[in-house]
């Protein structure tokens, strides 16, 4: 099963729909709170590429972006193959 980080802030509603999303998957990830923490933070925007907004996801590394994007993939049938390492 492939590597999913996420972060998020606590109050955030994208990120509460993101992590929604992949429970039903039944996908285990690791959270990484980024409330108040510059340097998580900081972090998260050089591995997004400048995205500053939560979420941020990835996938075995990869960037996939936030909510809007993680649905859009599902969406468009392309989530279950990258969560099930089928994906090129």
């Amino acid at each position: 099963m492939p590597k999913v980080e996420i972060y998020t802030t606590a109050t955030c509603p994208y990120c509460m729909r993101a992590k929604m999303l992949l429970a039903e998957k039944n996908v285990a990830f690791t959270e990484i709170a980024v409330d108040g923490d510059q340097i998580l933070r900081g972090k998260m925007t050089e591995r997004a590429h400048g995205q500053t907004t939560v979420p941020q996801i990835f996938i075995d590394g990869r960037h996939i972006g936030g909510c809007d994007d993680i649905y859009a993939l599902d969406a468009q049938g392309a989530l279950t193959p990258l969560l099930t390492g089928l994906a090129p």
